[in-house]
């Protein structure tokens, strides 16, 4: 027996997907007028799949500040230890991306997309200097971005279940 959602759940649904999508998109415009007025890339990829899961998905753990945060700048930091030991490259890419990994379950701040972000430095080699900083404000910006659906307009899940 199939169950065909009604009209009032599907428009719910609707709504819900087009107020996700608009702060998704807010946040990541606002990262790249940020990159735009420091004439720096501050938008990379990973940053899009985080904001995806803050709004998305606000009460999954992976989605919480300390993850997005603590994520994100720990597999920066792993990226930058696999450049130095192995250099630049594919091969050196993919260790980096496991071991962003095994790094962010040891620290207990899983955030998948931030693999990704390990696989960057890999694969790109930024400068630290700048890179760390950006990657931190950049994370910043999609944390507050989640605040705002909650308080405007009563979204149904908090953001953040938990710090």
């Amino acid at each position: 027996m199939s169950v065909t959602p009604n009209a009032a759940s599907l428009g719910r649904r609707a709504w819900h997907a087009m107020r996700a999508g608009s702060f998704a998109t807010g946040a990541l415009l606002v990262l790249v007028a940020v990159g735009v007025v420091l004439h720096q890339p501050v938008l990379i990829p990973p940053l899009a799949a985080s904001a995806a899961l803050v709004h998305g998905a606000p009460g999954l753990p992976i989605s919480q500040p300390r993850n997005l945060v603590g994520g994100q700048l720990l597999s920066a930091a792993v990226g930058f230890l696999v450049l130095a030991v192995a250099g630049p490259g594919p091969w050196a890419a993919a260790v980096a991306g496991g071991l962003a990994l095994v790094a962010m379950l040891v620290a207990h701040v899983p955030h998948s997309p931030a693999a990704a972000t390990a696989v960057i430095v890999v694969l790109q080699s930024p400068r630290p200097v700048l890179f760390l900083p950006l990657l931190a404000l950049a994370a910043a910006v999609l944390v507050l971005f989640g605040l705002l659906p909650h308080r405007v307009g009563g979204h149904p899940v908090r953001y953040p279940v938990a710090w």
